[in-house]
């Protein structure tokens, strides 16, 4: 049937299912990144600046990047959580503590790392932005570097950046949202419960669920929380579970048809229009504290956090899914990169020049954390290599 296929639905089909890779994903927005350092710094940088500020209908293209395509980004993460907690690794929290704590304690390093390098500074609204995990980009790093680790470092990174994702979701509803207009929150929490109602119905019709969705999405928008949160909301009340005689879910069949979309435009339309930052690499911006805040607390905090306490509840509990004190640093590394949710949270914490050098901090921590975390579990890939090729026996395989 596919040598049917007129050639440019071929090629479509292919991309597509080219973008559902976390490495081909994650290639795709560092590609998007580094247009959008290079176009900042060159002599062109005026023009980025106006790009982003060109109102289109009711928001700025900026905002349409931050609060518009990154919802669609959101609300694959609402999918994945769904599914995690009904089907997957968040279904018995026993065997899921772990990661969970860890998560916890990756997200709180950070943030009391950045509050010690702001203390007495009006810096520290912005304590959140070393917090988040890109899963994106660290499960890229993970696809690249370690194809003969065992199934549980996928496994434990992928709990670990889902429970991230969920704490930085409640933060920024919490914390980065402005003065709320309740209106149209109740509007928006109705249709996204008629959403929930018609998933019930088993309403198939994706023309019933757009209109219902983008309303709900501006109403979000307009109460003053951030509209991304309505992505994640819809994302929650898909259904996960097959009916009778169904091959898939809902929510199934949306990730597999949205995720291309997302990683393919909404993401690299974000990274675009925020990794555009005047790059300083002077002595004054390194000892900046929003700098090394968000740096160490990218490259420190969260291999600190996560690391400590996975040794510790393993030793507490007993616990042991084959992971090697190593394979954890190594994670624990690679969970360090926060790019584009860190980017988000440093966009809602400052304006001016304070903005600019936090997205500059994400990029270097996140670049830090990618090539140190990379290293560490290439050396721990090799070795696992050799251990399943018989060249290193298994007892002498470094830990």
């Amino acid at each position: 049937m596919a040598d049917d296929m007129h050639p440019l639905v071929r090629r479509a089909v292919t991309g597509a299912a080219a973008l559902r890779a976390s490495e081909v994903a994650g290639a795709v927005v560092l590609a998007a990144s580094v247009v959008a350092l290079v176009w900042a710094n060159s002599p062109l940088g005026d023009s980025y600046q106006a790009v982003r500020e060109f109102q289109l209908g009711p928001l700025d293209v900026q905002h349409w990047a931050a609060d518009g395509a990154l919802a669609l980004f959101f609300f694959i993460v609402g999918l994945e959580l769904k599914r995690e907690f009904v089907l997957g690794s968040l279904r018995d929290p026993r065997t899921a503590m772990v990661p969970i704590i860890a998560a916890f304690c990756g997200v709180a390093m950070p943030a009391l790392i950045f509050v010690v390098a702001n203390l007495g500074t009006d810096n520290l609204r912005g304590w959140a932005v070393p917090a988040a995990t890109d899963i994106a980009f660290a499960v890229a790093v993970l696809a690249v570097v370690g194809s003969a680790l065992p199934g549980a470092a996928r496994a434990f990174l992928l709990t670990l950046a889902v429970v991230d994702d969920l704490i930085v979701i409640v933060i920024i509803a919490v914390f980065y949202s402005s003065s709320i207009s309740f209106g149209p929150l109740a509007l928006s929490l109705a249709l996204i419960a008629v959403y929930a109602l018609l998933q019930r119905l088993r309403v198939s019709a994706w023309v019933v669920y757009v209109p219902i969705a983008l309303a709900a999405w501006w109403f979000l928008h307009e109460s003053g929380i951030h509209a991304t949160i309505a992505g994640v909301a819809l994302g929650m009340v898909t259904r996960v579970l097959t009916d009778d005689g169904e091959e898939q879910s809902p929510a199934m069949r949306l990730e597999h048809v949205l995720t291309p979309w997302s990683a393919g435009f909404a993401v690299p339309f974000f990274a675009l229009m925020s990794a555009g930052v005047a790059v300083q690499a002077d002595v004054e911006f390194l000892t900046d504290p929003i700098v090394l805040g968000v740096t160490l607390g990218l490259f420190l905090g969260k291999p600190l956090g996560i690391v400590t306490s996975t040794l510790v509840l393993r030793r507490i509990t007993g616990q042991d899914d084959g992971l090697s004190p190593t394979d954890v640093i190594g994670l624990g590394l690679v969970a360090g990169i926060g790019f584009t949710v860190s980017l988000l949270v440093a966009e809602l914490s400052f304006t001016g020049p304070e903005v600019e050098e936090a997205k500059a901090a994400v990029l270097l921590g996140s670049l830090l954390s990618a090539l140190v975390g990379a290293a560490v579990l290439a050396r721990r890939n090799r070795a696992y290599r050799g251990v399943r090729m018989g060249t290193v026996p298994e007892n002498e395989t470094p830990s």
